[in-house]
């Protein structure tokens, strides 16, 4: 059944501080949810939109106190934020590893994606503005669905925006735990190939080691080692999609539970012993405090599922010694 057109009126926005700095396009974005992106810049070029009663640029930064002028249009009814079972909201409260008026922190569950997508409804943000709804919640970063541990969100836009100025900027510092197949040598400390993504009708990413790709780097220390696997820990320097996952496979030691970037007749022999999981988790992460400018340093517990890999490898491993 498809959603109905909604008519609306001129609108007067006087902006606050979540706007300030914003484009004015990707603002409009944003807020117009069922508008399409052509109509978008198709009110803005023809100067429907206003800003203190001045045409603008699609690239105008907006400031807070501006008043903004949206002119009526029509448009498909946003979708509702799903609605969220009374278990995913006691476990994600139980999860929150840090917040304040400036952020949150979030020991991510594997499994949940982070954001909608064409075959995804239920996913972590649409979940957090159920719990939280009158709030302002961005993501600062990304995590695969399959991938659990430290995600960290905004709670105003002034946080949202020097945040991911420091990711972009590498100043913040993220450690992986990845459980790989075979013996993963003490002696390579770090993985440098690039990486080009390739995305499918249904905008699914693969990525690949290409001389034409992204420059990437990962940095690997060995943990532990449980017969024919390894523990590691990964420290991405850059932050390429699914860099760790195709690093990791690149030197010949995937990933366990990775549906991507390992063999069929891997996942196979893991299921067998009930690992199922991506074996991906997101331990450490240290940033600076948007507000106070404080290092803050996080460290998330592996959920069950990883738990309970490891202690299956690792009680083969010793009976097989």
């Amino acid at each position: 059944m498809s959603k109905s057109l909604v008519p609306t009126k001129v609108q007067l926005v006087t902006l606050d501080e979540n706007a300030a700095g914003q484009r004015v396009d990707n603002y409009l974005l944003s807020r117009l949810k069922g508008v399409p992106k052509s109509r978008v810049y198709r009110i803005i070029r023809k100067g429907e939109v206003r800003v203190n009663g001045k045409r603008v640029k699609p690239e105008y930064k907006l400031c807070e106190g501006d008043s903004l002028r949206i002119p009526p249009l029509r448009f498909r009814q946003a979708e509702a934020l799903p609605e969220i079972t009374p278990q995913l909201r006691e476990l994600l409260q139980k999860s929150i590893l840090f917040q304040d008026e400036d952020i949150l922190l979030i020991n991510k569950p594997a499994g949940l994606a982070v954001h909608r997508g064409s075959s995804v409804t239920i996913n972590l943000i649409d979940a957090l503005r159920s719990i939280y709804p009158q709030e302002y919640l961005e993501l600062v970063h990304r995590l695969d669905k399959g991938t659990s541990g430290c995600i960290l969100l905004a709670r105003n836009a002034r946080s949202l925006k020097k945040l991911q100025n420091d990711f972009r900027s590498r100043t913040t510092r993220k450690r992986y735990h990845a459980l790989v197949h075979g013996r993963w040598p003490e002696s390579l400390r770090q993985v440098s190939a690039g990486l080009q993504r390739h995305d499918n009708r249904q905008n699914e990413a693969k990525v690949s080691v290409s001389k034409d790709g992204k420059e990437a780097l990962t940095h690997f220390h060995v943990l532990e080692a449980y017969g024919n696997f390894s523990l590691l820990s990964a420290e991405p320097v850059t932050g390429r999609t699914h860099q760790i996952r195709v690093h990791a496979g690149f030197a010949g030691h995937p990933i366990c539970g990775d549906e991507k970037y390992s063999s069929a007749a891997q996942r196979k022999a893991l299921a067998a012993i009930g690992v199922k999981r991506l074996c991906l988790h997101a331990a450490e992460l240290s940033f600076r405090h948007p507000g106070s400018d404080e290092l803050l340093a996080f460290k998330a517990d592996y959920d069950e599922n990883f738990v309970n890999a490891i202690d299956r490898l690792s009680a083969i491993a010793a009976k097989t010694a």
